[in-house]
């Protein structure tokens, strides 16, 4: 695919742009490991296989044995994308946790403003599915590597979320997995996520580093009983207010509720968006210093399919029109939203947005998915284009640009320039998709240029994969500090040799160079998303 076929696209108006009546719409390679059995089996430490903590209970055989007979002779052989034998396989498969180990630095030295904690997450099963199984399902395991004075501590932990605690103390698999289905039965799986040194989960989970670098889960936090459900895995963070801004969709109206923090942390009303007339998965969204900005893609809720069908609760509609909404920031109420038609704009990931000078204007930059109908199907199939997305706020015309050719996803900006005019993006290369063979450097202000906007790139080599990049400022109480000086961290996994290492890179070099290489004493798993938590903040939650 080439840039040059990717042509800025102008939409159309609106058919209906009065806030008061908005507008809606109706319309890897092959991999073997065991074969699942059917009690969990005990690992030793070279296996891959989840490890085995309780003998199960009289009722969970029974349930066991059931499913058994389901899977057997009832249900169609498994789907590779959802067969556990292939999705928990290589260095996607799932580990022990890990008590703080000290690491050795193989390559260079650790710069002091890395003094504090890289946290990631991913899904990590305990056990085994017995089922079909997503990647995006699973447990929630943090693995946390905290430096300090150039030396590093790796750390691998469980959050102890209502779904790990029940099934640790069964000694089984109980709860089903929501993305793949599971046989008609239905039941809420925690999975967990990260924001400014608090796992969300089902609700957030707040956790703490000790001094050491243990990682500890203090239990759910439902902010004084305002948040009695869900939350995004990406609320924003406003540097300059300490503000935070967040929402919750699910299958049932409101399908949308946005809802901000104060300073203090103090969860403010609730404003349903009842304009959002059908359930949509909303995973990501974004935040300029006037407004909120959501996207209603072609991915779409239907937890009937999984009750009834036995199928996911998640799947495209490929005759959706796609749309962004937008509500003013501070709205106490949805009578401000605005909803724009943006044909075949499916993101799963936003990177920023903000307001034009003459506030005449919001513009967004984001992954958007071609080959949406793969994305909880066939992931190596996804195919993502970063766009610089300009919506006029008189008009209603809707501008769009690709920033590169190049299938990337997982992108970050300094969060020093969250919800403010950026220049530079870090993103992670898709080869295909879930695997991530290296990083580059955008500069979306070539954009307006029509030519390819990559500036750096780090290709990490054959046979290696990281993760989502994540930007760490050289000195962020510098107000003279440029955007991009700082350095970019990711773990990254040589699958030739079985060693994960812990990668720093200059930020501002043309190649991305390597500064720091950590090995770490085991293998860090494929997962998600990560943030760094500066050893400042980290004292403050002790």
């Amino acid at each position: 695919m080439s840039l040059a076929s990717l042509q800025p696209i102008e939409e159309k108006p609106a058919v209906n742009q009065d806030p008061k009546t908005p507008t809606t719409t109706t319309s890897t390679p092959t991999r073997t490991v065991s074969q699942p059995q059917p009690k969990p089996q005990p690992r030793t430490q070279s296996s891959y296989l989840p490890k085995k903590r309780a003998e199960p209970t009289i009722p969970t055989i029974i349930l066991n044995a059931c499913d058994d007979i389901i899977n057997n002779f009832i249900d169609p052989p498994l789907k590779y994308s959802v067969d556990p034998r292939h999705v928990l396989s290589d260095n996607f498969a799932p580990v022990d946790e890990l008590p703080p180990t000290e690491c050795e630095v193989v390559q260079g030295s650790l710069p002091s403003c890395l003094d504090g904690a890289y946290i990631r997450n991913g899904p990590n099963p305990q056990y085994l599915p017995r089922g079909p199984y997503h990647l995006f399902d699973g447990d929630g395991m943090l693995h946390s590597i905290k430096i300090s004075r150039g030396r590093a501590t790796l750390c691998s932990r469980y959050v102890r979320t209502y779904k790990y605690t029940i099934e640790n103390e069964a000694g089984s698999p109980i709860l089903p997995n929501v993305f793949s289905g599971f046989n008609g039965l239905t039941a809420s799986a925690a999975r967990g996520a990260l924001s400014a040194a608090r796992l969300l989960a089902d609700l957030p989970y707040a956790i703490r580093l000790t001094p050491n670098g243990d990682i500890e889960t203090i239990g759910r936090h439902d902010f004084d009983g305002k948040l009695a459900m869900s939350m995004t895995a990406h609320p924003k963070l406003d540097s300059d207010t300490g503000e935070a801004f967040a929402f919750r969709y699910g299958p049932v109206p409101p399908f949308l509720t946005y809802f901000r923090f104060d300073a203090n942390g103090k969860k403010q009303p609730n404003v349903p968006i009842f304009s959002m007339t059908r359930p949509s998965f909303l995973h990501d969204f974004a935040i300029t210093k006037k407004y909120a900005v959501f996207v209603d893609i072609q991915i779409g809720m239907n937890p009937m399919e999984m009750i009834f069908g036995g199928g996911s609760p998640v799947g495209a509609d490929p005759a959706k029109v796609c749309r962004i909404g937008i509500i003013p920031r501070y709205a106490t109420d949805e009578s401000q939203m605005r909803w724009f038609e943006v044909p075949g704009f499916n993101i799963i990931h936003a990177i920023n947005a903000w307001d034009e000078e003459d506030g005449n204007a919001v513009v967004m930059v984001a992954p958007n998915i071609l080959s949406v109908e793969h994305t909880l199907d066939r992931t190596d199939l996804v195919h993502a284009l970063v766009e610089k997305v300009r919506i006029d706020l008189r008009t209603g015309i809707v501008t769009r640009r690709p920033m590169s050719a190049r299938n990337l996803d997982f992108g970050v900006i300094n969060p020093a320039y969250m919800a403010k005019k950026s220049r530079y993006v870090y993103a992670a290369v898709g080869d295909p998709m879930p695997k991530i063979s290296g990083v580059v450097k955008l500069d979306v202000s070539k954009g307006d240029e029509r030519r390819d906007c990559i500036v750096a790139t780090r290709i990490f080599g054959p046979g290696c994969y990281g993760g989502e990049p994540f930007f760490v400022a050289r000195d962020p109480e510098n107000p003279e500090t440029e955007e991009d000086d700082g350095y970019v961290v990711s773990y990254v996994h040589d699958e030739n040799t079985g060693e994960s290492k812990f990668l720093v890179m200059d930020a501002k070099s043309p190649r991305l160079d390597i500064v720091a290489a950590v090995k770490l004493p085991r293998r860090v798993p494929y997962g998600f998303h990560g943030l760094f938590v500066r050893q400042a903040d980290l004292d403050k939650l002790l």
